[in-house]
């Protein structure tokens, strides 16, 4: 089996010859070709060179569009600071939604208007033509709070879930409207998989989350299904207390953050459901050493059954030691799915 072929085979619950093995690679990627992450992140050409040169050396069933959170909100006016190192950064002391009487005159960018939601587009294009069938390409958007967070900012919408959920309900609407347009656009342009990053989603109470996030978080991922594309959902965060509301959600792989137990997520996610992660990152991945890391990860695997993807529980980081990032490709085509 190729890296496209054992994905799409657990999406479907059949026989695999080894378990997937997706880990999120940027910065890592980025330092695997010697190239600045501020270049990475902003020329396509950069990002898919980081991630066919990391794919081919470690093994790594699937190549990613994933760079940062900021390219929507870029192409919308936000204000992004762009480092030479480090990944663009949302200036949230001037946020584009300061005044909410802004989002009436705000129209969803183009994602073919040249911009760095079109950047990712041509990115997916040519991961695809390079990587062929052999591996899974996967695209990107930001999930409705993630979104609705870059341009109206953190603070001032936690407020608004209280003191004016009608102005969120709007802003979510223009988010999802872009995030479906992104997203399809990347699924024209040879994605497989679109990963739905909804950050902030961990932050509010179950109540806020069914009433606000939920319907939208459905309605985008139907969206993009009915658009051909597979869903790979990941909030970063403790996560428990969505799981079983996530559980109905239909996205063919939920990926872990590491806050969250893989024995509670097994049993509040279902049998069914395909689930990827979650060693800790720095503790469990970058700290750690090869034979502890195929102990933890034989103890998710095991709590999480063979429904099963191999990864961290968030992005690996850009100084993980190369024998600790092998020793989880070790583990993966070590066991049969």
């Amino acid at each position: 089996m190729n890296g496209r072929e054992r994905i799409l085979a657990c999406f479907a619950g059949e026989q695999t010859d080894s378990l997937p093995f997706m880990p999120i690679t940027m910065m890592f990627a980025a330092d695997r070709v010697g190239i600045p992450y501020g270049a990475y992140a902003t020329n396509y050409r950069n990002l898919v060179e980081g991630q066919l040169r990391t794919a081919e050396e470690f093994d790594i069933d699937y190549v990613s569009a994933i760079s940062d959170p900021a390219r929507e909100a870029a192409d919308c006016g936000a204000h992004i600071e762009v480092f030479e190192d480090q990944p663009p950064a949302i200036i949230e002391s001037d946020a584009l939604l300061a005044d909410k009487t802004t989002l009436a005159s705000l129209t969803p960018p183009d994602p073919y208007g040249g911009g760095r939601m079109h950047d990712r587009v041509l990115g997916i294009e040519a991961l695809s033509a390079s990587v062929g069938g052999d591996k899974l390409v996967e695209g990107w958007v930001e999930g409705p709070i993630a979104e609705a967070a870059d341009l109206r900012g953190i603070n001032h919408l936690m407020i608004d879930f209280l003191d004016d959920p009608a102005f969120v309900r709007d802003l979510f609407e223009f988010v999802l409207e872009n995030a479906l347009a992104f997203g399809r656009a990347q699924i024209e342009a040879g994605a497989n998989l679109i990963g739905v990053g909804d950050a902030a989603a961990s932050l509010i109470n179950r109540s806020l989350y069914d009433e606000f996030v939920l319907p939208y978080e459905k309605r985008l991922i139907d969206g993009l299904q009915e658009a051909g594309g597979t869903i790979r959902l990941h909030i970063c965060g403790n996560t428990k207390h969505l799981l079983d509301g996530i559980a109905p959600l239909g996205c063919e792989m939920v990926d872990l953050d590491s806050l969250v137990e893989m024995t509670d997520a097994r049993e509040l996610l279902g049998p069914d459901q395909v689930i990827a992660g979650n060693i800790d990152p720095v503790r469990a991945l970058r700290n750690s050493d090869p034979a502890t890391i195929r102990q933890d990860l034989t103890s998710c695997h095991q709590a999480a059954g063979d429904r099963y993807i191999v990864g961290a529980g968030c992005e690996v980081p850009r100084d993980t030691p190369l024998e600790n990032f092998h020793a989880m490709r070790e583990f993966a085509r070590s066991v049969g799915g």
